[in-house]
């Protein structure tokens, strides 16, 4: 499992995520029973992508292993094969799917593809979620019926310790079931450093308090944080391949 975050507002738009693994082994028992025990394998792991040469971000949950490889190298191979230097944050994610779709048709691989595009003389963020097994592609940032330009958050994998955060919540009674509503957050007027700050204290929340709770710990290690906008792309934190690090006494 995994948490990622993309966060659109007018400056920019913020891509973040965890660095956890998980993964299912099969536990086999003399007595000949099986069961399922779920372990880190890493939190080392990348989750969020930059396509330099389309500008485009990139950021994954769900099945993280396809065909006995990471979707890091899948990624890298998908940006190799299948994609040309004209193609951007419009066609990458139709070529995603495809791609995906002809070699792991059933999996349950998300993403959010995001970037910029230049219509009429001005850069139009472009924010997409899309899912291999059910062959989808939806914009997250467009409202459905005016089409106009939304400003907001979406997520993906554990994302449940967030939205009871920022969602309504319900009360039952007597008369029935009454939403609470939440504080809102005016995504429409917030500068990107706050976008930032909010996509880390998201996945940082999220670790934290699976941390306490009794729960699998499947979000966790560094959070690495890809922001994109008209001006350019660039890495806020990211983690790097390092030695082994003493600690001096």
């Amino acid at each position: 499992m995994s948490f990622v975050i993309t966060v659109y507002v007018p400056e920019g738009i913020v891509m973040a995520a965890d660095s956890r693994q998980i993964i299912t082994i099969e536990n086999k028992m003399p007595n000949g029973t099986v069961s399922l025990i779920e372990t880190i394998r890493s939190n080392f792991v990348y989750k969020v992508f930059y396509l330099a040469q389309q500008q485009v971000g990139i950021s994954t949950f769900g099945e993280s292993i396809l065909g006995q490889l990471t979707i890091e190298t899948h990624i890298k191979k998908f940006a190799e094969e299948a994609l040309e230097d004209e193609d951007d944050v419009s066609t990458v994610p139709q070529k995603l799917v495809k791609y995906f779709r002809n070699r792991f048709p059933n999996s349950d691989t998300a993403f959010h593809v995001s970037g910029y595009k230049r219509k009429a003389k001005v850069s139009v963020a472009e924010v997409f979620h899309c899912q291999i097994s059910r062959n989808e592609i939806k914009p997250l940032n467009v409202h459905p019926e005016t089409q106009d330009i939304v400003y907001g958050t979406s997520w993906g994998g554990q994302g449940d310790i967030i939205a009871n955060l920022l969602q309504p919540g319900q009360l039952m009674t007597s008369e029935g079931v009454t939403h609470i509503p939440k504080p809102p957050i005016l995504w429409d007027t917030l500068p990107l450093q706050d976008a930032i700050d909010f996509s880390i204290y998201a996945v940082r929340t999220t670790i934290d308090t699976m941390r306490f709770q009794t729960r699998p710990k499947n979000v966790g290690g560094p959070i690495d944080v890809l922001v994109l906008s008209p001006e350019g792309s660039h890495w806020i934190q990211r983690k790097g391949l390092h030695g082994e690090r003493r600690q001096s006494f």
